[in-house]
């Protein structure tokens, strides 16, 4: 049996990218595996009924942890009362800090050496994967566990995978947390320059305000709504049902993100069949160079401008982009489930 760690998940207020991770894998994964909580009291996982991992068990988590939000976690682990699996995201606290959740940043490292002592990782990336064998080597560690890359799945929803061409409106959709990492304020002044020269499409902005770092971004899209009014859009806290909806007819959608894990709402367009401008960046690249995507170099205005430029003007390359889109092969939150289960032999 397959031991979810649903602790943080199961009573998230929003909607990121890591507990859709698990509330999706949760669901793909139906009853082969029983959700769980660690108790602090009892320094142990357990499930409804008091339900305990035992030796032939697997604990899976994609959450991130630390022995200091956890305590007792790290002897747990040593114990191997059962055995542990953890889904590995990224080590952007590390590399960003200056941008990234001072809790995030305390937490990273300590977390980073205990998924170490676990049996299996899976990593979202090849360079996600890269980055945790990389900091694990410059530990010195010697005995680490084997790392293998999961496809997560691109069904944000549930919905069925577009097959078909759709209707579109002049519309840009840019999913994620306003803050400086997913570099909102950059798309911002990129469209401003392309409404100032006569282009008429709206940007929507899907996403929370980082509390720490989100402020000047949100002072930026602010300022473009007042002098463009009915062009830029804010929508924070939406459901799924409402991102579904702005994406039903968006011409494409814009990630200039920095750094990234893996980049779902990459996935989550195409799976749309949405077109995706991307920030040329290695990670990315893993998925958008299987089409449907065009990945600009990060921060290069001429460049952004140019391509979205085709994007809302030429419909044969839009065409095109569509097209691979819907052509290309795209991992759902099944197939991720089953490649778990495959892995542990649940």
């Amino acid at each position: 049996m397959i031991f979810l760690d649903t602790t943080k998940s199961s009573d998230a207020r929003h909607r990121s990218g890591l507990t859709r991770v698990t509330t999706r894998l949760a669901a793909a994964l139906g009853e082969a595996a029983r959700p769980a909580r660690w108790e602090a009291a009892k320094r142990r996982f357990l499930a409804d009924n008091d339900g305990v991992p035992g030796r032939n068990d697997w604990l899976l988590t994609a959450e991130l942890f630390s022995e200091d939000e956890r305590p007792g976690l790290s002897e747990f682990i040593a114990r191997k009362s059962c055995r542990a699996a953890a889904i590995f995201h990224d080590a952007i606290p590390l590399r960003f800090p200056h941008t990234t959740w001072p809790k995030s940043v305390a937490r990273h490292p300590g977390y980073l050496k205990l998924l170490a002592s676990f049996d299996r990782i899976w990593a979202v990336s090849r360079a996600s994967r890269d980055e945790l064998t990389g900091y694990w080597r410059w530990l010195g560690l010697e005995q680490t566990p084997p790392i293998d890359v999961l496809a997560l799945g691109a069904d944000f929803d549930g919905a069925p995978r577009a097959r078909s061409p759709r209707s579109t409106s002049p519309t840009l959709v840019c999913t994620g947390i306003l803050e400086p990492r997913k570099n909102q304020t950059f798309i911002v002044d990129v469209c401003s320059h392309l409404w100032r020269s006569g282009l008429h499409f709206e940007l929507h902005l899907v996403g929370r305000v980082n509390p720490h770092f989100g402020e000047p971004v949100l002072r930026r899209v602010r300022e473009v709504e007042r002098e463009f009014p009915g062009r830029v859009h804010h929508h924070e806290g939406v459901s799924d049902e409402k991102l579904a909806q702005l994406l039903s007819s968006a011409r494409a959608t814009v990630f200039p993100t920095r750094a990234e894990g893996c980049g779902l709402p990459l996935l989550e367009s195409l799976w749309r069949g949405v077109p995706c401008v991307c920030s040329d960046l290695p990670v990315l690249r893993e998925n958008a160079d299987g089409g449907g995507c065009v990945a600009v170099p990060q921060d290069d205005t001429e460049a952004w401008e140019n391509v979205l430029r085709r994007i809302l003007l030429e419909d044969g390359f839009h065409a095109e982009l569509v097209r691979s889109a819907h052509a290309r092969p795209l991992p759902s939150w099944l197939d991720s489930a089953g490649a778990l289960r495959a892995g542990l032999g649940a």
